[in-house]
């Protein structure tokens, strides 16, 4: 075990010194590089009031300088906000914008998991969290966020069904954010929001949809009228077992009756029969 310590002890210790050396001959510019930033500084100086013009840089808040010495970056962390001077020969400065960045994606053809065709367009916010990364490690960092977001909008559709689809639009934007995320932090680029606009149906998908849920609701109409029909037909049983148990609540049930048709048709006079000369004769 402790052989095994010692040994990984070694290779981190070796690694690290490595890494070390690597780094201090990335940033080294050696002896010939020296001699042209030495002579660059002595022409900028002897031609002082010309090479102000071409020695101060200014960048917005917003904004942030990377700056090529000779090809190499010269700082760990970029410039700015601000002035700074820079050597007209050997230096080259690269602005980079920090302000949150929006794009539509093109609407994609996507096939989803239970081969339904649909076309679906979206739009991602999107920053630059480090420029120096997003200049060294990518060649054009707006565009290949582009395109990866059309993949990754593709890639991500292609795993869930139709339903899915139309309902959990916040699931699958949280699920394009992370990917798009983690596959752009090399590239010093931070998403910050992704979200689905629209989703386009074929035609004929469109109207069985809509014969479908017109099917519901006709269904559901007719199970809450019957629900209705049945507690209705519970109220009149209750009620005609009050009115036979008091024949009193039938000749006034009777006079409403007539009241109501009166109310309703004002030209019929009717004369009303009392219920008790009735009931003689329904005795015999």
């Amino acid at each position: 075990v402790r052989s095994a310590v010692e040994l990984h002890r070694g290779q981190k210790h070796i690694a690290s010194t490595s890494k070390g050396i690597r780094t201090e001959r990335t940033g080294s510019l050696g002896c010939i590089g020296w001699f042209i930033v030495i002579v660059s500084g002595f022409f900028a100086a002897l031609l002082f009031p010309i090479t102000i013009w071409f020695c101060v840089k200014i960048v917005q808040e917003y904004e942030r300088a990377v700056i090529f010495r000779l090809g190499r970056i010269t700082d760990r962390k970029a410039k700015g906000p601000g002035i700074f001077f820079v050597l007209p020969c050997t230096d080259n400065c690269i602005k980079v914008d920090l302000r949150t960045v929006s794009f539509d994606i093109p609407p994609q053809e996507i096939l989803t998991k239970d081969s339904v065709t649909v076309s679906v367009d979206g739009v991602v916010y999107f920053r630059v969290s480090n420029p120096i990364a997003s200049v060294a490690n990518v060649s054009n960092a707006d565009f290949s966020t582009r395109l990866l977001a059309q993949t990754t909008l593709r890639n991500v559709l292609g795993t869930k069904n139709l339903a899915e689809l139309l309902s959990d639009r916040e699931g699958i934007a949280h699920s394009m954010q992370s990917n798009l995320d983690e596959a752009t932090d090399d590239w010093g680029i931070k998403v910050e929001r992704v979200e689905i606009k629209d989703v386009k149906l074929p035609h004929q998908l469109q109207r069985a949809m809509a014969a479908e849920a017109e099917a519901a609701r006709e269904a559901r109409a007719k199970v809450i009228a019957a629900e209705g029909e049945m507690n209705a037909s519970r109220a009149l049983k209750e009620a005609s077992l009050v009115i036979a148990e008091s024949p009193s609540a039938l000749q006034l049930r009777y006079l409403q009756t007539l009241n109501t048709i009166a109310a309703e048709k004002n030209s019929t006079i009717i004369f009303p029969l009392p219920i008790d000369v009735m009931t003689h004769f329904m005795r015999k």
